[in-house]
């Protein structure tokens, strides 16, 4: 505390700020768990909406849902569920990596160029590079502690200048029929995509995979546990947006072509979001991912079969929008409840109260107060003038005989 002039005491540290109230932190945050109600709900539409577009989908095309179409249905989807897992897993660090699209588009091509050497020779320097790249996104976000969002675009913007060097679609060097596995790869998407979200429900290890998280003033840093975790996860992501750049080389029926690859970032944002991750961070559903990605592969199977395919910057704009909204609702419906004699949310600065610390009063009426000039007494005349202490003669200028 700091005194500046008697009487009055002004704080030398903010509470609201204080290292106790860090909310991200196991035993520092909300007591309680979050709630999980509210990813249920909403993973319940998603999986009627994903049920109605299915049988909408077999009405158009009984071939589309069976058959050599199918396996190729199944792989896109684990290509855009390992898009989607990527942004996920930075996303619940509160680190969200936007480079997954350009590094998928550069492992298509790298996979395009060198499969004739083998798919083993072409995804070992390729898998060195991503661990490699992801280290220094990692350093670059935790060390120098910036948003992830901002260093994540600086990678993908590098990754843009490798891809733009083709000048040509590249054509798949090799035979990599990855459709032979199609049901093996969605069946062990669906279990990673799962079993991550029921992992990530435990109290103790969401709180620590959102420790990044920022609490009070963001440009704080927040410790070494959460710098590691964070950094994991961005090379992780990176890993998986690699493999993801493979199946859809492998999947495809022509070449590649050298595009920037921003347009599937914005999708498996939009994916993410609208699987229930909070774009803050933290929070997130159990099967979200999973029935988002499904969703959205149908409604592109769909709309191709209808003669009307649809742009991934189209589908990725509509998933971003609906997946805010989300945002929102798992963020006011997902906190833990608050106990007995415990605010619900801290209360906003605005209205007599600065949740910093701080508080001020409302005006209102002051019996008691200290004037600045002494009060008159009875003795003293009304007019200041006629006081007998300002003359000490007689009277000059009022002389009546003069």
């Amino acid at each position: 505390m700091a005194y500046d002039e008697p009487g009055r005491v002004f704080p030398t540290e903010l509470p609201g700020l204080s290292a106790a109230a860090d909310l991200g932190d196991p035993g520092h945050g909300e007591s309680g768990r979050d709630r999980i109600g509210v990813h249920l709900i909403w993973e319940a539409l998603l999986l009627v909406g994903l049920v109605a577009l299915v049988v909408l989908l077999a009405r158009a095309d009984v071939d589309a849902v069976r058959g050599e179409r199918l396996r190729v249905l199944l792989v896109d989807v684990v290509a855009l569920g390992l898009l989607a897992l990527a942004v996920g897993l930075s996303l619940r660090t509160a680190a969200v990596n936007l480079a997954v699209g350009p590094v998928a588009v550069a492992a298509a091509l790298h996979l395009a160029e060198q499969g004739d050497r083998g798919l083993r020779e072409a995804l070992v320097p390729a898998l060195a590079v991503a661990v490699l790249g992801g280290l220094v996104l990692a350093l670059a976000v935790t060390v120098l502690h910036v948003p992830g969002w901002a260093a994540s675009l600086a990678a993908a913007a590098a990754v843009v200048v490798w891809i733009e060097r083709r000048t040509a679609p590249v054509s798949v060097q090799g035979d990599h029929d990855v459709r032979r596995v199609a049901f093996h790869l969605f069946a062990g998407f669906a279990a990673v995509a799962v079993l991550g979200g029921l992992f990530a429900a435990i109290r103790a290890v969401r709180r620590t995979v959102g420790r990044f998280r920022a609490v009070g003033d963001p440009a704080r840093r927040r410790g070494v546990a959460a710098a590691l975790v964070t950094a994991t996860a961005l090379v992780a992501s990176t890993v998986l947006a690699l493999l993801a750049g493979v199946l859809l080389a492998a999947n495809g029926t022509g070449p590649v072509a050298p595009e920037p690859g921003l347009d599937r970032t914005v999708l498996a944002v939009g994916m993410a979001l609208l699987g229930g991750t909070s774009a803050y961070g933290r929070r997130g559903g159990i099967f979200g991912t999973l029935l988002a990605v499904s969703l959205v592969a149908v409604v592109l199977a769909l709309a191709t079969t209808e003669g009307q395919p649809l742009n991934r910057w189209t589908v990725g704009a509509a998933a971003l929008a609906v997946g805010l909204m989300v945002t929102r609702l798992v963020e006011t419906f997902g906190r833990p409840r608050p106990t007995a004699g415990e605010a619900a949310e801290p209360v906003p600065a605005g209205d007599g109260t600065i949740s910093s610390g701080w508080s001020l009063t409302r005006p209102g009426r002051t019996d008691s107060w200290t004037p600045a000039l002494p009060t008159p007494t009875t003795e003293t005349p009304r007019d200041p003038w006629d006081a007998p202490h300002w003359e000490t003669g007689p009277n000059r200028w009022d002389d009546r005989d003069r």
